[in-house]
């Protein structure tokens, strides 16, 4: 079964980080260009990091600087380092590839900024 699970979300501080996970079962997430999607409240989904098959990574400019893409391909994991976390990065979180022409989600991990 081809899926993607995200992972690693919660409540923190202002300031504060975490980390996010995608693992991927099915595909193998070096050969695809890997999203990272953010949904906060009443705002439409919002593509804001990239991570490419050869390692290249873009970022929106609102996380640029704070947040980080990496990829473990042993893991068939992507991971988002999140750091100086603002009210604003609330948001459901959700990794994304396009697989067989067709879009991929997982469900989702909540993080919540909040003091």
């Amino acid at each position: 079964q081809v899926q993607l699970v995200e992972s690693g979300g919660g409540l923190v501080q202002p300031g504060g980080s975490l980390r996010l996970s995608c693992t991927a079962s099915g595909i193998n997430i070096s050969e695809y260009t890997m999203h990272w999607y953010r949904q906060g409240p009443e705002k439409q989904r919002e593509l804001f990091a990239n991570i490419f098959s050869d390692g290249v990574t873009y970022y929106l400019d609102s996380v640029k600087g704070r947040f980080t893409l990496s990829r473990d391909n042993a893991k068939n994991t992507m991971y988002l380092q999140m750091n100086d976390l603002k009210p604003e990065d609330t948001a459901v979180y959700y990794c994304n590839t396009v697989w067989r022409a067709r879009d991929l989600w997982g469900k989702g991990t909540q993080v919540t900024v909040s003091s």
